[in-house]
């Protein structure tokens, strides 16, 4: 009776070493198999989703991230160049985004979800170079022309984009800035390079 016990409580000694043994080891090949389901950095230049926080962008300022190896640009517009938007369309290309190059939510006048907020790629459609961006009262009239309310500017070409990133007419871009797809996450995040979560309309 006496070794039944001493064997009794070996076998427990031995099965919780085990249970701790295993345990640990299951949580230390767990630990890098989660890592993987990060993103890395090559990961998300070549297509992985990038969240870009624009909690503190000002008025008139613009955020630019990486996508896919490409700027995207963040405009945060007030409501003087929102309401301009509207009187652009005689001087325009494309005024009503009917050529193909921006998700369904962003078919509209300001070209985005939410009109305070322009995201597109900033990347011209002539030639693909990058445009600047050039504030109202900025620049010459020469190049941008008289009233020039803001926007961007190629200087390679001289193509010239209003705060919708709508082509003007009469420059070498044959086609409005590319809006990629993208998501707001919250009031403070963006997601670019992911929809999935916008409704069909």
């Amino acid at each position: 009776m006496k070794n039944d016990g001493v064997n009794t409580e070996r076998r427990r000694f031995l099965t919780t070493t085990a249970s701790v043994v295993g345990g640990a080891g299951a949580l230390a090949t767990s630990v890098p198999f989660v890592s993987t389901l990060t993103p890395s950095a090559r990961a998300r230049a070549i297509g992985a989703p990038v969240e870009a926080d624009i909690g503190e962008l000002e008025f008139g300022e613009r955020k630019i991230v990486k996508w896919r190896g490409k700027p995207v640009w963040i405009l945060r517009r007030d409501d003087a160049a929102i309401d301009d938007l509207r009187e652009r369309d005689d001087e325009l290309r494309d005024p009503a985004s009917k050529a193909d190059q921006q998700p369904f939510y962003a078919r509209n006048e300001y070209r985005s979800q939410r009109s305070e907020y322009l995201i597109v790629l900033g990347i011209c459609t002539h030639l693909g170079c990058s445009p600047v961006y050039v504030r109202k009262g900025e620049g010459e009239a020469h190049q941008l022309g008289a009233g020039w309310q803001g926007g961007f500017f190629c200087p390679c070409h001289g193509s010239r984009f209003d705060l919708a990133g709508r082509v003007y007419k009469g420059v070498p871009a044959p086609a409005n800035l590319v809006v990629p797809p993208h998501q707001y996450l919250s009031d403070t995040k963006v997601l670019i390079g992911d929809d999935s979560g916008v409704a069909q309309s």
